[in-house]
C-alpha cells in the first residue's frame, strides 16, 4: 500500500469550497494552494465556487478558516499553511495550537475543515511536499470534495 490516498472519480460541481492559507512561507503555501486549485478544477468544482482569503501565518488559519464559515455559505473550508521547525520550541507551540484549532472547527461547525498544514523540519521536505508532482495540495482538495460529497451521502462504501 502507498503512503498517499487514492481517490475515486468525484464530481464537485455543486461543492463550494473555501481556502484559507497562510502567507508565511509563501513559497510553499502558494504552490499549495495552486495545487488546491488545480485538483478542486479536475473535481468539476466550478471558479465560482472557490473562495479564497491568506492569513500572516499558520497560527491565524483556524480563524481565518472560522471566517469563512461564519461568512460564506461554503461547503468545506481547506486551511493551509507550512510550518518548518527552527531551533526553539515554537514549531511545536504552533503545531500544536493549529491542529487543535482545526479539529475544532471540525466539531463544533459539523463541515469539514481539511488539513492542509505542512509540518516539516526542514526546507527540503517542505520543498518535496509542495511543489511539482507531490504537491499535497492536489490531495487536500480531493480530499475537500470527497468529505462534501460523503456529508450529501452522494458516496461511501
Amino acid at each position: 500500500m502507498g503512503k498517499e490516498a487514492k481517490f475515486d472519480t468525484l464530481d464537485g460541481s455543486n461543492v463550494k469550497v473555501g481556502i484559507v492559507a497562510a502567507r508565511w512561507n509563501d513559497k510553499y503555501t502558494y504552490s499549495l494552494v495552486e495545487g488546491c486549485r488545480e485538483s478542486l478544477v479536475e473535481c468539476n468544482v466550478k471558479a465560482e465556487n472557490i473562495t479564497g482569503i491568506f492569513v500572516p501565518g499558520a497560527y491565524e488559519v483556524p480563524l481565518g478558516a472560522k471566517h469563512l464559515l461564519d461568512t460564506t455559505d461554503v461547503d468545506v473550508v481547506v486551511a493551509v499553511g507550512c510550518l518548518i521547525k527552527g531551533a526553539t520550541m515554537h514549531f511545536e507551540y504552533i503545531c500544536e495550537a493549529v491542529s487543535q484549532g482545526i479539529m475544532r472547527l471540525n466539531l463544533d461547525y459539523g463541515k469539514p475543515v481539511i488539513f492542509g498544514i505542512l509540518t516539516c523540519l526542514n526546507e527540503e521536505q517542505a520543498q518535496e511536499r509542495s511543489i511539482g508532482e507531490h504537491n499535497h495540495g492536489i490531495g487536500w482538495g480531493k480530499t475537500a470534495v470527497e468529505m462534501v460529497l460523503l456529508q450529501q451521502k452522494k458516496i461511501g462504501m
